[in-house]
């Protein structure tokens, strides 16, 4: 049985501009399928995404869903393209509340008010569409902020779900990626359903860049450290939780040692 990986990223190339992080939301799915595992990978469809350029098209069937958040009702739409030379889909989530405008997470420098609720409607969306596809993973592998809701809700929301039934793992790769002033303080709110308690949001007191990567750590199974330039108190943080956790790793062989990584954690070895 193949090992199953679903790859949740916030940047990918060439649908978005290169950087450390979309550099790997690119090479490392395609590097990890060529190394006999089966992989399903998701971005979300922000609004400088050019879709007749990168062929982007709806796929009905995993449309039509609506998700919830703060008593709104947000349409969930799927689009799907493919990297030909890597034969690799890539899943995008999309929403004209949340994705229409032209920009990524920020314009001008000024980061979106609401890039609260686009990240709870992403990390949502995935798991949705996880569960129509029928697909059940067994690593999680979640890249860049915008994707650090998905452990809390894996863990705490969907683990009993007859699909999941906590049978995988997560892992959190955090990057140079901080944005300056804090996400809406209502965050913990929002994130609030049956069965969760204040305890277990209390870590986004106050939803802070930094609050949000010990959050995404608290609920991951284990870390990488997807840059050598890290936040030093997040590092610190990581290397005191105890989790099994990767140091950066050398572009020529990061896709190796993650391999090996998603490997021993499976097993149990770390």
């Amino acid at each position: 049985m193949k090992l199953k990986v679903l790859y949740v990223t916030q940047e990918i190339t060439p649908y978005l501009p290169e950087t450390e992080m979309s550099l790997i939301g690119r090479h490392l799915p395609q590097g990890i399928q060529e190394r006999d595992r089966e992989i399903r990978t998701f971005l979300p469809k922000f609004g400088n995404i050019n879709e007749r350029r990168n062929q982007l098209h709806e796929v009905i069937r995993l449309s039509g869903m609506n998700l919830v958040i703060d008593d709104t009702d947000h349409p969930l739409v799927i689009k799907v393209a493919s990297i030909q030379p890597a034969r690799m889909q890539v899943y995008f989530i999309d929403n004209d509340d949340f994705f229409s405008r032209k920009f990524a997470l920020n314009e001008k420098g000024k980061d979106f008010k609401d890039n609260d609720e686009r990240a709870i409607f992403y990390s949502r969306g995935v798991i949705e569409t996880v569960k129509k596809l029928g697909w059940a993973p067994d690593i999680i592998h979640c890249h860049g902020w915008f994707t650090a809701l998905v452990p809390f809700y894996m863990k705490k929301i969907y683990n009993s779900d007859p699909l999941f039934d906590n049978n995988f793992k997560i892992i959190y790769s955090v990057y140079d990626d901080e944005f300056s002033k804090s996400l809406n303080p209502d965050l913990p709110q929002k994130l609030s359903e049956d069965g969760i308690f204040p305890e277990d949001v209390a870590t986004l007191n106050p939803p802070e860049w930094s609050n949000l990567m010990k959050f995404a750590i608290e609920y991951s199974d284990g870390v990488i450290l997807g840059s050598n330039s890290v936040n030093p108190e997040i590092r610190e943080f990581v290397e005191n939780s105890k989790k099994p956790f990767l140091k950066p790793q050398n572009p020529e062989n990061y896709i190796d040692k993650y391999n090996e990584f998603y490997d021993k954690l499976i097993e149990n070895k770390l």
